[in-house]
């Protein structure tokens, strides 16, 4: 059965007014104009030929055919003639299906008017199928199987019009010849040679694309499951294929999916690329939003009903995006919504006709009534009823089957007569290949969409029940079942035609997908089978389903190289309830996949699996089972990933205590809820109590498993992030030295925790002024995490955030400026604006336009920076209190200085209050208020503050670091504001000459200072 087609009530016909044509030829006026009458099928054609006879000087016109069914033939085709010129019919056996009529009645109109008017009518054929006797009367022209010359040559003879080559200046591109595919063509599904009405939907969408502006050519088909979105984006397609040079098909039920099919572009525009598929797809993106090589493209999402996962991906560009979607809500994301309504009866009735030629026009109409019009209804019913000997009645009174009038109305989501035509079907089914049920109802314990149900097949047999034993072993039996599922349109095998089934299996990371290894179903169906299961059944394939899932977890969720495997588990992890299963295996699979779901930066996904994952085993297996713990730790880490600070502590402590308590100080899963307890209270700002906690993890887990244990390491990587937010820099370089030689040891240097390390300790040479060193250690370590992880990783961002700012402190603030924006945007596309990585990246962003000059775009920046951390961590956090001084600088370059010097003040003081005064963030703060004092005129107050400002980052920091620099830079300028220049002359040469040979004498910071720049210092979140 062919995938179903889509319709919608069509006004009367209406002559299109083509474009304004080139000079007319000299003759009379119905010379001149001609009108194009075409079925909408072969509106390409239609298309072709109006332009090959506009550049000839003919006025062209268009008609789309399609004379109401009520209305005699005789008078639709008598109407055409009221037109001015001649008619040129473009003819294929859709022209003669509108209606439907049989060549009887055809025969009799075109005898009766065309023949009559046998010169004012043409016509050409688009098709080799045969058509009514009569049309032979009218000479038409086989355009069909020619190239675009000769079929251009036999046009123009037709009509009686010159066939001399067109000059130069008329021969420029226009609709391509429809013989012809756009230049780049892929994963559109098979033309449906059954598709009936949806014109006026068609055309509406064809209009919103092309007059849409260049960067929001978006159109959103919604509606229901089964009203044929999918068929209807085909239809178009392929009857506007011509408008485009790439047309691209891809599924976007899921992102990960959406993400390959998207990067599977890249060769077809001959974009160099490496092979990892996130670096393809930001080439193929940013390749369709300059449009080149092809400006004229159409991209279609298919299945994009979960618009938070994909709507960031959606490309922007001089080209259109047709998106089918269950979800109404695309409006909101930049697309005009056109709404896929059911089929008119008219419409109904003329698809059901077509799908099963044996019911007549009355039959077809109570069927429609009986379906309420729904396309899947009627391209599954119908074409199983022409294939049955019952009745149109009989089939209804099943429909009834003592259920009531109550089956046939269509609920919000499917109508209930769609289970009841479901459960005819799986009798059908049962009766001939009974092990096709089996195999359905197996799949619904998968996800909808692709089911890899090759994961069943690599079960060892005594892991399967015994009568689903022969299904799985007996390849005869395999495909015999599969088979009959696709004779009647229940599942699609994927990858044996891409044409027939968008190319899902390779974006999800398949193998070879051949014999029906990976299933396609259809939402709709899989709930309809999956409610009405018996409960024996429910209990034996859902636990088939866990050992799948379980079976093909591989067991290491912080191998990259592995994630796409878990990206191809995960989303099945709902459908076989995993989270109702006691066996330890299935527990280990969530686990994992928690695991990998946090590593891999999908926080939101494994948040929600991990509540519903504490609920579920709570009730299970109670509150203080072991499983619980090891759930806390995935849970609490998702949670601090996201800032959510209070609610990860809740989490972590509440293990800690309850471990310590039953195990003592010295147990392992003790200690690895103490390590995020720590990491909580850094995100909290209880840096102390943090540091405390992350010396006695070291020390402990050393003692019980050795230094070089990864856990011993992952704790001294957490040690060394807490000396670094307490401004401890030298201890926190030192621990982050020895940790990232035990890691590159002990693991490999390409691993996500090497390099993780890698960024801690580039971070710590740059907060040590140690800027070149850190460039060059980050640069090197961005590339690999590039290689790795994929640019949109999370700890790549942080990777290439690090090397912004490793760059712009060494100096080179033009290479910096670009890569901040850049990392910025793909943070707030990846993780959102709200994300505590995109607020750090935007921390760095709002400063970098400040000294840009940029001041209006910096304050917005950092008022919404501030706002985020207010919301994130509350007022009196360091983070929050340090980029309000950012934004108290940013009020002074806007000449607010009163504003501003009241800002900074309160920042200065809040640093104090939250780390300490020795601390680097409140020696920064007090530099800047120094600088504000003496801006507002307290000159005083300003030499007393920085005179002990520099006291403090010289036993801080020591005499060499760039900060204690700046303080002697700001001291010499308030010492020179209260005439003690020769104090101010002797402070200011020995910050440059300490500066020139720490940073350079052409360094931007060198140089500010020899110019009297008054410097400052930004406020910069550190990692948690």
């Amino acid at each position: 059965m062919s995938p179903l087609p889509e319709s919608e009530a069509e006004p009367e016909p209406v002559l299109v007014p083509a474009p304004e044509p080139a000079p007319a030829r000299s003759g009379s006026h119905s010379d001149q104009e001609l009108l194009i009458v075409f079925a909408g099928f072969n509106r390409p054609w239609a298309s072709w030929i109006g332009d090959r006879l506009e550049r000839r000087g003919l006025r062209v016109a268009y008609l789309r055919w399609d004379p109401p069914s009520g209305t005699p033939l005789e008078e639709s085709l008598r109407d055409l003639t009221l037109a001015p010129g001649r008619i040129l019919l473009v003819l294929s056996e859709w022209f003669f299906r509108l209606g439907p009529r049989g060549h009887d009645e055809w025969n009799r109109a075109l005898r009766e008017v065309a023949v009559a008017h046998s010169g004012r009518f043409a016509a050409v054929s688009v098709t080799g199928s045969v058509l009514p006797t009569a049309v032979s009367a009218l000479a038409p022209v086989d355009l069909l199987h020619l190239g675009a010359t000769e079929a251009e040559n036999r046009l123009l003879a037709r009509l009686g019009m010159p066939t001399d080559p067109l000059p130069d200046r008329a021969a420029g591109p226009g609709p391509r010849y429809p013989v012809e595919t756009p230049e780049v063509w892929g994963g559109v599904p098979r033309r449906n040679v059954r598709f009936t009405g949806r014109e006026e939907l068609l055309g509406r969408t064809h209009r919103l694309l092309a007059d849409a502006r260049e960067t929001a050519a978006q159109v959103a088909l919604v509606g229901m499951s089964g009203v044929g979105k999918t068929q209807l984006a085909a239809e178009y397609v392929y009857r506007f294929s011509s408008d485009y040079d790439l047309v691209w098909w891809v599924s976007a039920d899921r992102r990960s999916i959406l993400r390959q099919q998207l990067a599977d572009l890249a060769p077809a525009l001959g974009l160099r690329t490496g092979a990892e598929y996130g670096e393809r797809l930001r080439a193929v993106r940013d390749a369709l939003r300059r449009g080149d090589p092809y400006a004229r493209w159409l991209l279609v999402l298919d299945g994009a009903d979960d618009i938070e996962a994909v709507a960031d991906l959606v490309p922007t560009g001089p080209g259109h995006v047709l998106i089918t979607s269950r979800n109404p809500n695309w409006a909101e994301h930049g697309s005009t919504v056109a709404e896929v309504p059911v089929y008119d009866r008219d419409e109904s009735v003329d698809f059901v006709r077509r799908r099963a030629p044996r019911l007549t026009h009355a039959e077809a109409d109570q069927l429609a009534e009986s379906l309420e019009d729904l396309p899947l209804l009627l391209d599954q019913t119908a074409g199983w009823l022409n294939e049955s000997s019952m009745s149109i009645d009989e089939y209804t009174e099943l429909l009834r089957g003592g259920r009531g009038q109550e089956v046939l109305k269509v609920s919000a989501d499917f109508p209930m007569a769609f289970q009841t035509v479901w459960a005819i079907l799986l009798n059908t089914l049962r009766e001939t290949v009974p092990e096709s049920v089996d195999l359905l109802r197996l799949c619904t314990f998968f996800t909808p969409g692709v089911i890899p149900v090759r994961l069943i097949r690599d079960l060892p047999p005594d892991a399967l029940p015994e009568r689903l034993r022969p299904l799985v072993e007996d390849s005869v039996t395999w495909a015999r079942a599969v088979g009959k599922l696709r004779e009647y349109a229940v599942v699609r095998a994927v990858g044996d035609d891409e044409r027939d089934v968008p190319d899902q299996a390779s974006a999800a990371g398949l193998p070879g997908t051949t014999g029906g290894d990976t299933l396609y179903l259809h939402r709709m169906v899989h709930q309809v089978v999956h409610q009405d299961m018996p409960a024996e059944d429910h209990r034996e394939f859902v636990e088939v389903a866990r050992r799948a899932l379980a079976t093909a977890d591989p067991g290491r969720p912080a191998d990259p190289r592995l994630w796409s495997r878990y990206a191809e588990i995960t989303p099945h992890l709902k459908w076989a309830d995993v989270l109702k299963s006691t066996d330890p295996p299935i527990h280990t699979l969530v686990l994992n996949c928690l695991r990998y779901m946090y590593l891999s930066g999908e926080y939101g996904a494994g948040i929600r699996l991990a509540e519903r994952a504490m609920a579920g085993w709570r009730e299970l297996l109670g509150t203080t089972h072991p499983r619980i713990w090891d759930l806390s730790h995935h849970y609490g880490n998702l949670l601090r990933a996201i800032g959510d600070y209070r609610g990860s502590e809740a989490v972590d402590r509440a293990a800690s205590e309850h471990l310590r308590a039953e195990h003592g100080a010295g147990n392992l899963e003790y200690l690895r809820a103490a390590g995020g307890l720590a990491a909580d209270l850094r995100g909290l700002g209880r840096y102390h109590d943090a540091l405390e906690l992350s010396r006695t993890t070291v020390g402990l887990f050393a003692s019980l498993v050795g230094e070089e244990d990864s856990r011993t390491l992952n704790a001294q990587n957490n040690l060394g992030v807490s000396l670094r937010l307490l401004g401890r820099y030298e201890e926190a370089l030192e621990v982050d030295r020895r940790t990232l030689a035990f890691r590159t040891r002990r693991l490999r240097a390409r691993h996500p925790w090497t390099l993780f390390s890698e960024i801690n300790y580039a971070i710590d040479l740059r907060l040590l002024g140690r800027y070149r060193e850190a460039e060059s250690a980050q640069e090197r370590s961005a590339r690999m995490h590039r290689q790795m992880l994929g640019a949109d990783n999370p700890q790549t961002l942080r990777a290439e955030h690090n090397l912004a700012l490793c760059r712009y402190h060494a100096g080179d603030r033009a290479g910096a400026r670009p890569l901040f924006g850049e990392v910025l945007a793909r943070c707030e596309r990846v993780l959102g604006e709200d994300d505590p990585l995109t607020t750090m990246i935007a921390t760095s962003r709002a400063w970098v336009e400040r000294e840009t000059g940029d001041l209006d775009a910096a304050l917005t920046r950092h008022n919404e920076v501030e706002r985020r951390y207010t919301a994130m961590l509350g007022p009196a956090h360091p983070f929050t209190v340090g980029v309000r001084g950012n934004r108290g600088l940013t009020l002074l370059a806007l000449g607010e200085r009163d504003a501003g010097r009241e800002e900074i003040e309160r920042t200065y003081a809040g640093m104090c209050e939250a780390v300490g005064v020795d601390h680097p963030w409140a020696i920064g703060c007090a530099l800047n208020t120094a600088a504000a004092r003496s801006r507002t005129g307290d000159v005083e107050s300003a030499v007393v503050l920085s005179e002990e400002t520099v006291g403090r980052a010289l036993r801080g920091r020591g005499g060499e670091h760039p900060l204690t620099l700046l303080c002697l830079l700001g001291l010499a300028d308030d010492l020179r504001a209260l005439r003690r220049t020769w104090e101010a002359g002797r402070a200011e040469e020995e910050a440059l000459n300490r500066l020139a040979a720490t940073l350079g004498p052409q360094h931007p910071v060198t140089v500010e200072a020899r110019q009297r720049a008054r410097p400052h210092w930004d406020f910069e979140p550190l990692l948690i």
